[in-house]
């Protein structure tokens, strides 16, 4: 990933941000692309079109080629029992209510078929869900992170998802955040240290040239 010229490496690039690439059987998590996360007029909300329309050519893609996709939503209990501290952090969360159309896949990028929307209740898609059993179940080796936001689930699983042994690969440009400054600094220390940080069109060339 070629990041602004203003940027400190701050490590011998010999030493870090080694590529990993793509494996022989990748899967697409589409991460907490909620109508909460997508409708900046929601207090976790911010315009993620462009996020939107990346994360869309990826799901044509995998579901061209018959390739595993998950889907990640955030929804607690109207008790909010099940949100622990996370809630007392993050009060916005009061808005992620189960069977509300808040936690809901955004309509422009809606699951079909078969693709499961995996229920998670704190930031990575593999804390408390069976999203490990899945994978192993289907083969896969590789997962391909879209969504939001870049500081937060999609970091926080990306970490998981290379200490499950899996390559860990985030387009750059469908995954997003509040703001430019935590979405730098995370594309940043996820491409040194956790994955590969690429384009979309380096994907859907990948799995073009080799499905």
């Amino acid at each position: 990933m070629d990041w602004p010229t203003d940027i400190d490496a701050g490590y011998d690039e010999d030493d870090f941000g080694k590529s990993v690439g793509l494996g022989d059987r990748p899967a697409l998590l589409v991460i907490d692309l909620i109508n909460a996360f997508t409708d900046p007029d929601t207090s976790l909300g911010s315009d993620v079109t462009d996020v939107l329309e990346q994360t869309d050519r990826l799901l044509e893609c995998f579901r061209e080629h018959d390739l595993p996709r998950y889907f990640t939503t955030v929804a607690f209990e109207e008790s909010y029992g099940d949100a622990g501290r996370f809630i007392e952090k993050v009060p916005a969360l009061r808005e992620l209510q189960l069977g509300t159309e808040a936690v809901e896949v955004d309509d422009r990028i809606a699951p079909v078929g078969d693709e499961r929307v995996i229920l998670k209740k704190y930031a990575s898609a593999f804390f408390g869900t069976d999203l490990q059993t899945e994978l192993t179940t289907q083969g896969v080796d590789t997962l391909v992170l879209a969504g939001v936001t870049t500081s937060g689930c999609i970091r926080a699983t990306a970490v998981d998802s290379l200490q499950h042994g899996y390559r860990t690969i985030v387009p750059a440009d469908a995954v997003g955040d509040r703001a430019d400054g935590p979405h730098l600094a995370n594309l940043y220390d996820i491409d040194a240290k956790y994955g590969d940080v690429v384009t979309t069109d380096s994907v859907l060339e990948h799995l073009s040239t080799n499905a």
